[in-house]
């Protein structure tokens, strides 16, 4: 049950980061890079939701 909620959970995240935020593409290369850039659109992602709470 857990693991079946989890992909409904995930996957409006994504969703909302491409659609919404327009991301489609990673500008960087290399798994380090592109760590780095998915943890600032991860962080992105979270300063907009909580900016829509304050």
């Amino acid at each position: 049950a857990h693991r079946k909620q989890r992909c409904w959970d995930i996957e409006a995240i994504f969703g909302d980061i491409k659609h919404n935020m327009n991301f489609k593409r990673f500008a960087l290369r290399g798994i380090e890079k592109v760590n780095v850039e998915i943890g600032l659109v991860a962080m992105a992602h979270n300063l907009k939701k909580l900016a829509l709470v304050i």
